[in-house]
């Protein structure tokens, strides 16, 4: 009876393999060799436009780190990330309480706030853009109607990035709503009606009740944010162009400019590199002080 049963457990394993086969295949050649292949590249002065490749070690790594540009991506990066994630995440929980309770129009304003999410990114950028525009956008049309002289949002160094900012908050906001709708209805309602009983308000309920009970959500929606703030690319590509004077430079347009401007394919592999290191060390450390249970 044993060995039957082990052999239909060789059968299944053999069945499931190659059933996976061809997926597993695919993952190789498109996933696993590109990441392999760019480490290996990041070790080598390479160009796009040139097989001949010199060996140089950790030069790539050396040249990077002292690069004033690439610093000042490392800093524009570490702002950008500063200012989306927690009013972000503060602004999505805020919305999902409110759609939590029993309000008209629930199910229209909850497809109105996620619909930015699946929206394009480079459309919502190109739509940002004008509203934006110094001249002639919208938000600086309805300033002046009040008086107010609106700056110059894409154009100006000190408010480029927070332009970039405001796009990202609204544009993520419905994504971690979303997690945020799944956390808070798994609270058990006794909890809540308990707390009505004891003449507990909105705001001590939210701070003592919700918040501690939604660490689960709130940890993974911090943790997938930070990565996804990370790596901004799109918006800026779009809208700004890493200016004006570097104003909006991040880590990844960096990249693309090194790899796909510049054809420095060793050097944009070695930024590549940085990133995911530093993008894996956060990840750690977040979900050990975060202690998300996903």
């Amino acid at each position: 009876m044993r060995a039957k049963w082990k052999r239909l457990g060789n059968e299944q394993t053999k069945t499931a393999i190659l059933a996976l086969l061809p997926s597993l295949i695919i993952f190789c050649v498109f996933t696993v060799y590109p990441i392999l292949y760019s480490l290996y590249l990041s070790f080598f002065n390479a160009s796009l436009l040139s097989a001949k490749r010199v060996f140089v070690g950790f030069d790539n790594y050396a040249n990077l780190l002292q690069n004033p540009t690439f610093q000042r991506a490392v800093s524009n990066t570490v702002s950008y990330t500063l200012g989306v994630v927690p009013i972000g995440i503060a602004l999505s929980l805020l919305v999902a309480v409110l759609l939590n309770s029993k309000l008209r129009l629930q199910s229209f304003f909850r497809a109105a706030f996620f619909s930015p999410v699946i929206t394009s990114m480079v459309a919502v950028s190109i739509v940002w853009a004008w509203m934006l525009e110094p001249n002639y956008g919208l938000i600086n049309g309805l300033l002046a109607k009040v008086g107010i002289s609106g700056p110059g949002w894409l154009t100006d160094p000190d408010w480029a990035m927070t332009s970039v900012v405001m796009l990202s908050i609204w544009k993520n906001l419905g994504f971690n709503m979303v997690v945020f709708l799944a956390g808070l209805q798994n609270i058990p309602r006794e909890i809540n009606e308990s707390a009505d009983l004891d003449g507990v308000n909105s705001l001590q309920r939210l701070i003592c009740i919700t918040i501690p009970m939604m660490r689960g959500p709130i940890g993974f929606a911090v943790i997938v944010s930070v990565i996804k703030a990370m790596q901004v690319f799109g918006q800026i590509y779009v809208m700004t162009g890493g200016g004006p004077a570097n104003a909006t430079m991040v880590i990844v347009y960096y990249l693309y400019q090194q790899a796909f401007e510049f054809y420095r394919s060793g050097y944009a592999s070695a930024v590549a590199w940085v990133l995911f290191i530093a993008i894996f060390a956060l990840t750690l450390l977040q979900n050990r002080l975060l202690k998300t249970e996903i």
